[in-house]
């Protein structure tokens, strides 16, 4: 997913940056402006979250974030090999 969007944004590393953002949007479930209004309680209930992630969960959540970032140096070896799509 991150190569296509890579390739179609042309923003090599967007994905890397915006990873971390939506698994924290997914673990939580809390909404994003909760973090703003009362972020305490926020920021406790994630780390509270972060910490119950079991072993398999840490590893596809890993295993993704690798794939962004080497998406992002496919994506950079591919466009110095001349290839303008990319």
């Amino acid at each position: 997913m991150a190569f296509i969007l890579n390739m179609l944004l042309r923003q090599t590393w967007l994905m890397a940056f915006l990873y971390p953002i939506i698994i924290i949007m997914i673990i939580d479930g809390m909404p994003t402006t909760a973090y703003f209004k009362n972020p305490g309680n926020a920021f406790s209930k994630l780390g509270s979250e972060l910490l119950h992630l079991t072993a398999a969960d840490i590893t596809i959540l890993i295993s993704g974030f690798v794939g962004t970032i080497v998406s992002g140096i496919v994506i950079r070896l591919l466009r110095k090999s001349g290839y303008q799509m990319f």
